[in-house]
């Protein structure tokens, strides 16, 4: 183990760590409190890194480079390599830029799967086939040729769209537009997946519920009530519902916006 040139590493600033912490909360953070968030941070990285140095070595015994052992990330050089061969006006790419690139890019592929997803399961399928995915670029308005501020509209008009028709395909703007107006708060990133997340849970767990109680036998009430759950699931007023209380929940507390903590404190099935 090489520790012995570590301690010479000077840590973050906290007036980066302030700068980048900002990011996170409209309040102010005081200077002690930036500092100690310095420490925090540094403590963090003391113990992750030899987790993820031991994890790395038992996949691969060879490894000279530390990886991430939970998944498989887009690989750093090349995307800054294609980043590049996109500028016009400037000459280099920084690594803030770079790790931007990569997590918009794999946020943009995770948002391409989980629509091909759901194309595929609508057809009963358990693979996504060439016609799932177009199924996903047509419904998400990507690949047309007008300017940048046409193309988001058309997107979220698109992708409202879809949700409105009962498909019951949930996206990002879809949800920020039912926040806006049904909440009347903004959504953190992190929320919204938390919800996309619990949405298909619960429209899973309905689902088995509805092929159970569909069973010769089952209870006929029961599968009523299964169906009519699954018809508010659909018309988006689970999900107007969970806003409305993720917003109350966020106020009383005093928050601007709702995160992910107002969400994985109510119960999804709660009528």
């Amino acid at each position: 183990m090489l520790h012995g040139h570590v301690m010479a590493v000077k840590p973050y600033s906290p007036g980066h760590i302030g700068a980048v912490a900002s990011n996170f909360t409209e309040m102010r953070l005081s200077g002690a409190v930036k500092q100690k968030l310095v420490e925090l941070m540094c403590e963090e990285i003391q113990r992750i890194v030899p987790q993820m140095e031991s994890e790395t070595l038992a996949q691969d015994p060879e490894r000279k480079t530390l990886d991430d052992p939970e998944r498989t990330r887009l690989n750093y050089n090349r995307t800054r390599e294609l980043m590049i061969e996109q500028l016009s006006n400037i000459e280099s790419v920084g690594s803030a830029a770079v790790q931007a690139g990569i997590e918009h890019i794999e946020r943009h592929l995770a948002k391409v799967i989980r629509h091909s997803e759901a194309a595929a399961e609508k057809d009963r399928v358990a693979t996504i086939k060439p016609r799932h995915l177009e199924i996903a670029v047509s419904g998400m308005g990507l690949g047309n040729d007008s300017d940048d501020e046409e193309e988001s509209q058309e997107v979220e008009e698109s992708e409202t769209l879809v949700v409105g028709q009962g498909g019951g395909i949930l996206t990002r703007s879809s949800l920020m537009s039912l926040a806006r107006t049904h909440a009347k708060m903004s959504v953190t990133d992190d929320a919204i997946e938390e919800l996309l997340d619990t949405y298909y849970m619960v429209v899973e767990t309905i689902e088995r519920d509805i092929r159970k109680h569909a069973q010769l036998g089952g209870n006929p009430v029961q599968f009523i009530e299964s169906i009519n759950r699954m018809r508010t699931l659909m018309s988006l007023g689970w999900m107007r519902s969970m806003l409305i209380k993720a917003a109350t929940n966020a106020r009383e507390r005093g928050y601007k916006r709702i995160d992910i903590e107002q969400i994985v404190n109510i119960d999804p099935f709660d009528e």
